[in-house]
Formats: structure tokens, sequence, C-alpha cells
């Protein structure tokens, strides 16, 4: 006999967010595996209880096969990105860009430097994970070659980048937070002026003081440098043929971008043209080769592993190996099935108001205007932990709090600031979240552990920190119509 659909209780709602994070901890943290079978055994979780509500499994099928669609745009990117990096390597466009960065690039300056380097790629093009893939990879190998601790390397790389997804009228984000809040991107942008200028100056301040204190007015290891940057450069008895025009693609992928060329054909044209470029320059770079990287990503032949063996210390050999032989459609399955798990997942919760719920039962905390921010931030990271994507984590909390914020007579810039100002950033400080996935993927560390990003992503954990307090001070706090917020002012 078929059941009556209901809404959840909160205990069931709270039973299966427990069963997903008990199964990702036991699986994560005890026996170090992968968060994929651990994430599905949530979905299996969640469909029964879905059932136990009253669902049909053709309504849970259904609901889950939703959750993957909005994921599409993202499990696409990954794919290209995937190709991008493969091609780029065996074209010598990465290889061209740690060159010159080893080069220009001293220790002293090199995360400031990074910082701001991502930055404005992610502002230009929107994308964050875009900036990582390309950008991205080429500092990792820069500050391998400069001798940089790897975690901070990431770290100010992911600050950059973010801060550029945040505050790019380009980026998806950015874009979809003040739709979930009911005002405009410009608007939008504004609202989180205050705050990300704030947490962006700290950032560079840190990673400032970062470089000059710990590496002493730009000392390097000058002969690591030179015999990296020599095995990259056929000239000096390399792999690989450098050439300025090399550095074209990325440019071309800014360009692009900015130029409201969407991110998918943007990167297309920066895959062509690193091809195109690379059998001009690359004696060994084919079409067929091309053709097997894409998939399969960059690999060493057998003769290219014998020749840095034979020349190159074991630590340069190891930091070629790890940093080049990387990218690939097939290199990105690790984040495309993740994706597509955790949206079984949230569709399912979604679908049948289990999030619903628990979202409702955090608004007896809400106070007054600083405390609906700090809710709205709460719960954008709860999403990003327990639905872990970070479109879903602006969508529920947003369609959640946004006539909230109306009835105590905010502006929704104050919501979608909030939205953006926790939802987007932290998705990276999360290791099972599809962005900590790609991360993971695309600059080969880990989150958390030893030698871990997370510590080091200062803009992304201390962007919620200071957005929460610039709206207990007040400034950050609009009404309706635009101007300082006074309590008085609250719709009734």
């Amino acid at each position: 006999m078929s059941k009556e659909k209901r809404m959840p209780k909160l205990w069931e709602a709270l039973l299966v967010m427990a069963c997903l994070v008990a199964l990702l901890a036991v699986g994560i943290i005890i026996y170090g595996v992968d968060p994929h079978v651990p994430m599905f055994c949530g979905v299996i979780v969640a469909a029964l209880m879905a059932l136990h509500l009253g669902y049909k499994w053709e309504e849970i099928e259904k609901s889950m096969m939703d959750g993957i669609y909005k994921a599409l745009q993202s499990i696409m990117i990954l794919m290209i990105v995937g190709i991008l990096i493969g091609v780029w390597i065996d074209a010598g466009v990465v290889p061209t860009m740690i060159y010159y960065g080893l080069k220009v690039l001293k220790p002293s300056i090199f995360f400031i430097a990074t910082v701001l380097i991502t930055s404005i790629t992610s502002l230009a093009t929107g994308t964050s994970w875009g900036t990582m893939g390309t950008m991205g990879v080429a500092l990792m190998g820069i500050g391998f070659g400069l001798g940089m601790p790897a975690g901070m390397t990431a770290g100010a790389i992911i600050s950059g980048a973010y801060f550029g997804d945040k505050m790019s009228p380009l980026s998806d984000t950015t874009n979809l937070a003040p739709a979930m809040a009911g005002t405009d991107v410009i608007t939008h942008v504004k609202a989180m002026l205050i705050p990300t200028a704030i947490t962006y100056a700290i950032t560079l301040i840190v990673f400032g003081v970062f470089g000059f204190s710990a590496y002493h007015g730009g000392e390097a290891d000058v002969s690591r440098v030179v015999e990296f940057s020599n095995a990259l450069n056929a000239a000096e008895g390399g792999l690989f043929n450098i050439n300025p025009l090399l550095l074209l693609p990325p440019i071309i992928v800014i360009v692009a971008v900015a130029m409201k060329v969407p991110a998918i054909p943007g990167i297309t044209l920066g895959i062509l043209s690193g091809a195109v470029l690379g059998m001009i320059f690359q004696p060994d770079c084919t079409l067929g080769s091309l053709f097997d990287f894409g998939i399969n990503g960059y690999y060493f032949s057998d003769e290219a592993l014998a020749f840095m063996e034979s020349t190159l210390s074991e630590d340069t050999c190891y930091t070629m190996t790890r940093l080049l032989e990387s990218g690939g459609i097939l290199g990105m399955m690790f984040s495309v099935s993740m994706t597509i798990i955790a949206m079984m997942f949230g569709g399912i919760m979604e679908y049948t108001h289990q999030l619903e719920v628990i979202v409702n039962k955090l608004k007896v905390f809400i106070k007054g205007p600083a405390s609906l921010v700090v809710v709205t931030e709460v719960t954008c990271v709860f999403s990003n932990a327990t639905m872990p994507e970070q479109y879903i984590s602006i969508v529920v909390p947003g369609s959640m709090y946004a006539d909230e914020y109306r009835k105590m007579g905010l502006h929704p810039g104050v919501c979608s600031s909030a939205l953006e100002g926790a939802g987007t950033v932290t998705s990276a400080l999360i290791p099972w979240n599809t962005c900590g996935v790609f991360i993971k993927d695309t600059l080969d560390i880990a989150a958390w552990g030893a030698g871990g990003y997370g510590p080091y992503a200062i803009f992304n954990w201390l962007m919620p920190i200071i957005n929460a307090a610039c709206a207990f001070i007040g400034v950050t706090l609009k009404d309706l119509d635009g101007k300082p917020y006074k309590k008085s002012k609250a719709a009734k």
C-alpha cells in the first residue's frame, strides 16, 4: 500500500545527516579511503528515509537525476579543464609559464604575487576552477622550484582564485547569489566590497609576512631553481622548447571570457590555441599525442624518464613527474564521480524537504540583523559539508532566508553578501565537497593533514568571519532603500 507523503520530522532529517557525517568520518578519518562510497551510503540512507516519508521510488530517482542535472555544468567544466591541462603540458604552455615564473619571481614576493596573479585571472574569467587549473598548476610548479611549502603555495592560489570568483560579475556564483536573494549582480558586488576588501588586505599582509620573514628577503636555493628551470628548457638541456608565444593560450582564455564569451567556449579556445602552438614548437607534440594526453593526462615517455633519471637529481625528478604528469579527462573522473554522487544525495534532501526542516529550526537563533547574517553563513557552511556542492550552499539557504531579510527591513544585498561570503568560499575547505575534490585533483594537495592547504587558504576561512564582524558593527547593513539600516525602519 502506498503511504501518503508527509514533511519529515526534525529528528528524521537529523538522523540522515548524522549518518552521512558518521559514514564520511569513518571512511576518511579511520580507514583513509576516498569519500565516494561513504557518500553513496549516505545516498542510500537518504533514499530509505524518503521511502519512509511516503515518497515513491520513481520520485526519489527523479530527485537524484534533478540533483545531478544541476551540477552538469560543473561536470563539463571538470572534463574540459582536464583536457586543457593535458594539452597545455604537452604543448609546453605550462612548462613555459613555470619557466618564466622561475626567472621573475623571488621568494620574498612569491606569495603576494601568487595571490595577485590568481585574483586578476579569476576576476577576468569568473572561474576559480579555471584559474586553479591553469595559473594554479603553473604557480605550484614555481613554488616547487623556489622551495616553497606546497600548502602555503596552494593557500595563496586558492585565496586569490576565490577572491576573483567571488567578486567577478562573470562568475556563476556571483550571479546566483543575488538571484536567490532578490537583487541584481552589480548591487550584490557593491554590497560585498567592504568586508571583501578588508579580508583581501589582511590576506595580502599575512602572505607578505610569510614571504619576507620566512625567506629573509628573497634568499633561495639557487641551485634547485636553476636545475628545475634547465630541466624544463630544451635549450638548456631540458625537455620542452620554451617560447614566449606559448604564453598566448592563457591570455586568450582570459580575454575571451572577459569579453563575455561563456566559460566553456573560452576554455576550449585555450585548448585549441595550445594544441596549434604545441604542434609548432614541440617536436613530440602531434595530433595523436594531444588526443592521448587529453583523455589520459600527460605522462613522460620511457625515454624522457630515463633522461631525467640520468641527468637530474632525485628531488627534481620527483618534482617534474608530480607536477607535470597530470590532467586529462580520466584524471578528473575522481571529481566527476564525486560530484555525481554528492548531487544524488543533494537532490533527495532538497526534494523531500529534509534539509528544510533543519534550517527552519535554526531560525530560532535569529535575534537581529547580525545574528541573521551569522545563521545564514552557518547554514551555508553546513550545506557545503553535508550536501557538498557550493551551488546548493547558495540556493538552499537563499531560498530559506531571503524573506527573513525583507521582514527585518534589510536590503537583499545583505543576504546575497552573506550567501557568497560563506557558501562560495568555504566550499574549498571541505575535502569531500566538489570544490575540495577538484582542488585535490588539480593541485595535487589535500585540504587538511600534514602539509595541507586548509590553514593557508586565509581568504576562504577569514571571509565569513569578517563579513559577520562587519554585520555586528553595522557597516554592511542596509535598509530596503539601500540606506544605512535602522531598526525602526524594519518592515512589519
